[in-house]
Order: structure tokens, then sequence, then C-alpha cells
């Protein structure tokens, strides 16, 4: 091959070589290829902390009412036992929850100041529900109700930041305190 043959192979590729380096054609979908993760990744947290929010709100709500058949003595009167109580939360949030991740505690107290809404969740991260019982209270007595719900991030990594228990689990919680009305009367 002469010099002069391969001239124009030259000029060839460096016109191939600038005209490639000009092109933008897949410059946005290697942008985006980028930006994907990070992206997908705060909209699922996102999606899953709306979640969380939503189905605690949905757990108060049930708590309150359920709570209502407590502070009537209809529960008392009627003969609820903690399993018909737990049935009456589970009908209220089965459109969003589990109820096998439901937890129950019912106690009576003396006075407001002596309430103790301490958390159950153990250093380690389990669920302590070893001083949970049922005593819904007699007429004028306060009743705090207090519901766990376990549930189970979907998220990856996320859990440090949304988790409270172990095996990347968030503890929701729904309580009141009230005193119950004199339905003995």
């Amino acid at each position: 091959m002469t010099s002069a043959s391969q001239e124009p192979t030259d000029k060839r590729q460096a016109t191939r070589i600038a005209r490639f380096c000009r092109a933008e054609d897949g410059a946005t979908a290697v942008e985006f290829a980028m930006i994907a993760a990070p992206f997908f990744f705060l909209l699922f947290a996102m999606i899953e902390i709306a979640a969380v929010f939503f189905t605690g709100t949905v757990l108060e709500n049930a708590v309150l009412e359920a709570a209502r058949k407590i502070r009537t003595g209809e529960a008392q009167t009627g003969g609820m036992s903690q399993a018909g109580f737990r049935q009456e939360v589970c009908d209220l949030i089965s459109v969003v929850a589990d109820c096998d991740n439901l937890e129950i505690d019912v106690q009576v107290f003396e006075d407001f100041d002596n309430v103790d809404q301490s958390s159950p969740v153990a250093a380690d991260g389990s669920l302590n529900t070893g001083d949970f019982g049922w005593d819904p209270g007699d007429a004028g007595d306060i009743v705090l109700v207090r519901v766990f719900y376990r549930w189970s991030l979907m998220t990856p990594n996320f859990g440090g930041a949304l988790s409270n228990m172990e095996n990347n689990q968030r503890l929701i919680t729904a309580a009141t305190v009230f005193r119950n009305e004199p339905f003995d009367d």
C-alpha cells in the first residue's frame, strides 16, 4: 500500500471519529441509566413510607372504634374476650393489614399519671409481649388500649431509616386511654 492510498482511509477514520464524538443519539439513554437506580429507590421508598403512614392511620381509627365498646361497657356486659376484641380490630383493618401480625394490650390503671405507654420493643429489636394483658375494667376505670402491628418493610437497604424492629420490620402502634363510662347504673 502506498501512502497515497492510505490517506483516504485515514481521512475516513478521522471523519467517523469526529462524527461519533458529535453524535448525541444515545445521550438520553445513558443519562437515564445513570439516574434510574437512585430514582426508583427513592420512588419505592416514598411509596413505602406512605403505606406505613396509611396503615398507621387505619389502625388508629380501628382502635378508636373497637375501644368504644370497652369505654361504653358493651365489651364487659357482653362477655367480650381478647380474641373477640382482636377480631373487632381485624375486621376494621383487613383492607390494609394481615391480622397475623397484630398484638393487643388492654390494661387498667389507677390514674392518668400512672399510665405506662413505654415501647414493648426490646433492645435486640424483638417484640416483648410478656406484659400484655386483657383487662377492660369496670365502670369508671381508666383503661389503656394499645394495638401493635408488625409491618414488614419491602424496600431493601431502607430498613435502617424506617425499621424499629428486627428482620427489617416497623412496629406500628395505635393507643387510646380513657375512663370507662358508668355503664353499670
